[in-house]
């Protein structure tokens, strides 16, 4: 897209509907996300395309089968990706928006090729069978009466013809007409409430986006109901030391990182879709003042950890958030976009329309249930129950910092579920403390802490010393392997010229730089 003459725009849009094709158990126009742009003269805009509840749905749907809001047709959000796209390149594309669109439906129609990604995402679902017994779904993923392999090319014709649809005449062509006759059909069928009027009446919200000073640098991420106020209150706390640039000092960094997370996710249980839930701006604007961060500071102790309700005093659950592609883009103007996308857990709901190729999110699963504390006997968070048209809390948390003279430096965000804020945060500090390039910064073992349940994860790669450092503080620590959570990050050099980096942890990632 920048190659023909498009800008960042053109490119992000493109490349997410591409990824919709390929990495389909992951996002694509079934689902919903966060984009966090920056144009070239230095404003913002957060549009949050995310998913919100139809207006038949209740608090207490979920109450007799917790199931119902992971799989079949009551699971799914009214979709909002493609509405959002459509508005930021309206607003700020250069290309036409059939020309992004066009490589996608080439892919989709000719096929590609079955990578990696794609056989791990297949096998580590459990069951599987749905994609070879049911004909809707293996029309593409098993069109030999098997699962396709790695290596073989695979098409998705239907998705093709409903992409084709929505180069012709724009995002309508999925909230009304036939698509959206086949969507709320396909639904309804397998037990869900949506209506042609909920598809219809989708609007993407545009919000006020959140920054702070860090190291001289600004950093802006996304407002509630996603998570960028999390990881900004993590950076506002952690600011206030010294010390993160100096490796003599990584034992004691990685502690005092560990409790601003646990503070900061102790706050995240608060959060919930400010235009249901009264006063979440203010609060989340509360979360990232300097004052805040000494009050958290003045809690820390250089020399022990604490029990979970030292961080968290009314009990409230954390949620596990799973799924997403993450995607950033800029371009030689300094015009950088930051989008994470998805459809939730691995494949959505599990329910493809059979017309349209779409899959569906499972984007229910992402609200609290009234009565159901969870696992660790954490209770639900009103400020994120089911209410009709209500977008569920994300964990989502797109990242773009610029220079103390306020040009583009970094622009960057990750997909991984809960897992995500970490991983933005860690990247932000390797690459504004420790000046690694963006692939350096992505390297780096990660550790991930959300509080409940109580324990710090560290990859294998991490420091051993680290760990049992940790671990005579009190932390109770866990090995994971890599690969929890996938990054992708870019760096506007000072020489004018762009590094991108994929995540190396993911065999299908990657960056460029034109």
């Amino acid at each position: 897209m920048l190659k023909d003459k498009g800008n960042a725009v053109d490119a992000l849009v493109g490349t997410v509907i591409c990824v919709g094709v390929i990495g389909m158990y992951h996002s694509g126009i079934g689902g919903g996300g966060f984009l966090l742009l920056r144009q070239s003269d230095g404003t913002y805009e957060f549009v949050d395309m995310r998913e919100t509840a139809p207006a038949a749905a209740s608090q207490d749907m979920y109450n007799d089968d917790e199931d119902l809001s992971i799989h079949g047709g009551l699971a799914s959000g009214v979709p909002g990706e493609l509405r959002g796209l459509e508005y930021v390149h309206n607003k700020y594309g250069a290309l036409p928006w059939a020309h992004v669109i066009k490589p996608s439906i080439k892919l989709a129609r000719h096929g590609f090729e079955v990578n990696e990604d794609l056989v791990s995402a297949i096998k580590g679902l459990s069951p599987n069978n749905f994609l070879t017994e049911d004909p809707a779904w293996a029309i593409d993923f098993a069109p030999k009466g098997r699962l396709v392999r790695l290596g073989e090319t695979m098409t998705r014709k239907r998705y093709a013809d409903t992409l084709e649809a929505i180069a012709n005449h724009g995002a309508d062509a999925f909230y009304t007409g036939p698509i959206a006759n086949a969507t709320v059909r396909a639904l309804k069928a397998a037990g869900g409430i949506m209506t042609l009027e909920d598809l219809k009446n989708y609007t993407v919200a545009i919000r006020e986006p959140l920054d702070i000073n860090y190291r001289g640098y600004k950093v802006t991420s996304t407002s509630a109901p996603s998570s960028g106020a999390v990881a900004l209150s993590v950076l506002n706390t952690i600011g206030g030391y010294e010390g993160f640039n100096d490796p003599s000092q990584v034992n004691l960094t990685t502690h005092l990182l560990d409790e601003a997370i646990k503070f900061a996710y102790g706050q995240r249980t608060e959060l919930g879709d400010p235009s249901f839930v009264d006063g979440i701006d203010d609060y989340s604007k509360r979360m990232i003042e300097p004052a805040t961060g000494a009050e958290i500071r003045s809690k820390i102790s250089d020399f022990k950890t604490e029990q979970v309700a030292y961080y968290d005093p009314k009990g409230l659950e954390s949620l596990e958030t799973p799924g997403t592609s993450h995607i950033v883009a800029a371009d030689a103007s300094g015009m950088a976009v930051s989008m994470t996308t998805t459809i939730n857990l691995i494949f959505g709901s599990t329910l493809i329309v059979p017309e349209t190729g779409v899959i569906m999110n499972n984007e229910m699963n992402d609200f609290s249930i009234p009565g159901l504390s969870n696992s660790f006997g954490y209770i639900p968070s009103p400020a994120n129950y089911i209410r009709p048209g209500k977008r569920p809390l994300s964990s989502i948390s797109p990242i773009i910092a610029e220079t103390p003279d306020g040009k583009l430096y970094l622009a960057l965000g990750s997909a991984g579920g809960s897992r995500i804020i970490t991983a933005n945060i860690q990247n932000t500090i390797h690459v504004l403390d420790g000046n690694m390039t963006t692939a350096e910064a992505l390297a780096q073992p990660r550790l991930h802490d959300q509080l409940v349940p109580a324990q710090t994860t560290f990859e294998y790669a991490y420091d051993n010393e680290t760990v049992a450092y940790m671990k005579s503080l009190g932390h109770n620590v866990t090995w994971v392997a890599p690969g929890q959570s996938t990054a992708q990050a870019l760096r506007l050099l000072p020489n004018g010229t762009f590094e991108a980096a994929g995540e190396p942890r993911q065999v299908s990632s990657g960056g460029f730089a034109i």
